[in-house]
C-alpha cells in the first residue's frame, strides 16, 4: 500500500464536526501519508457531483481509492456522495441511524446543529469568552481579572495564549494570562495582583531548549532567546510555582487540547460551550 493517502472531509456545514472525527480516526495510523481535502458546504446534488468529480479524479490519478468522511444530512445529496470512487464513511449512517433505532425517535435530520448559533446560550458564552479572554491575554490588564475562570501563568512563549484562547473558543471558558517577568522571577514571588486569584491560576513550563528554539524564531541572537535565558527564567519561574504551591503542566510535548482539557478536568472548570 501507498504511504500517501487522499482523504476528503465532505460536510454540508463548515466541516469542523466530520474533520475532527475523521482525524482521530487516522491517528491511528501514523505510518500513512494522509493528504486532506476539506469540502464544506456541499448541501446540494449539484455541489455533491462536482465534490465527486474531485474523489474520482484523486483516484484516477493515484490508482488508489481515497477516503471519504461524509456528514451530510440530506438523504438525496448523501445518496450522491455514496457514488464517489473511494471508501465513504458517512457519520450519519454510522451513527445516527442506529441511535434512532435506540432511542426509538427519529432525528431531526438538521443542518449545521453543532457549530451554529441555533444555540443562543452556548454562542453567546463562547463570543463572551473570546472577547473576554483576548482583553486579558499577556497581562495587558488588570480590571476584571476576578471574573477569570482560570488564570494560566508563565514565562514568555510557554504556550499561555493558545491555551487560553482554545479554552474559550471550545469550552466557553473565560481564561486570562499572565506572564512571569523578570522582576516577578527575581522576587521569587507570584504579581500582587494574582494572590487574590490564587484558587485560580495555573502555569504552564516548557523545557529551555524547546523555548530557546521558539524564542529564536521570533528574536534570533537577542538574549531574549538565548539558552542560557532561557534556562535561567523556565528554572526560577518552576521554583517560583513550587513554592507558591501553583500547579503547572509541561507543554513541551503536549498538545494545546491536551494541556487544556487536562486544566479543565483537575480545575473541576464547568464547560459552557458543547
Amino acid at each position: 500500500m501507498s504511504q500517501r493517502k487522499r482523504v476528503f472531509f465532505v460536510s454540508d456545514r463548515t466541516g469542523i464536526t466530520v474533520e475532527g472525527l475523521g482525524s482521530s480516526l487516522l491517528s491511528q495510523f501514523a505510518e500513512v501519508d494522509f493528504v486532506r481535502v476539506t469540502m464544506p458546504f456541499i448541501d446540494s446534488i449539484d455541489k455533491a457531483r462536482e465534490a465527486i468529480a474531485q474523489v474520482n479524479e484523486a483516484h484516477r490519478e493515484s490508482g488508489e481509492r481515497p477516503l471519504v468522511f461524509s456528514s451530510i444530512v440530506d438523504d438525496a445529496v448523501r445518496a450522491e456522495i455514496s457514488k464517489a470512487d473511494g471508501l465513504v464513511l458517512d457519520v450519519f449512517e454510522r451513527f445516527i441511524v442506529p441511535l434512532e433505532q435506540e432511542l426509538g425517535v427519529k432525528s431531526m435530520h438538521a443542518v449545521g446543529r453543532t457549530h451554529s448559533v441555533g444555540n443562543a446560550k452556548d454562542y453567546n458564552h463562547r463570543i463572551e469568552a473570546i472577547n473576554y479572554t483576548l482583553a486579558h491575554d499577556d497581562g495587558v490588564t488588570h480590571r476584571g481579572l476576578e471574573q477569570a475562570d482560570i488564570v494560566l501563568v508563565g514565562v514568555s512563549r510557554s504556550g499561555k495564549t493558545p491555551t487560553c484562547l482554545y479554552m474559550a473558543m471550545q469550552f466557553g471558558i473565560k481564561a486570562a494570562n499572565y506572564p512571569l517577568i523578570p522582576e516577578d522571577l527575581e522576587a521569587n514571588r507570584l504579581p500582587p495582583s494574582l494572590l487574590p486569584l490564587k484558587s485560580k491560576v495555573w502555569g504552564l513550563s516548557i523545557t529551555a531548549e524547546r523555548l530557546h528554539q521558539i524564542r529564536s524564531e521570533r528574536r534570533p541572537d537577542s538574549r531574549y532567546a538565548a539558552l542560557e535565558n532561557c534556562r535561567f527564567e523556565v528554572s526560577a519561574a518552576e521554583r517560583l510555582m513550587r513554592q507558591a504551591q501553583i500547579p503547572y503542566l509541561d507543554s513541551t510535548t503536549k498538545s494545546i487540547e491536551e494541556i487544556a482539557t487536562h486544566m479543565l478536568h483537575e480545575a473541576h472548570l464547568v464547560r459552557r460551550v458543547y
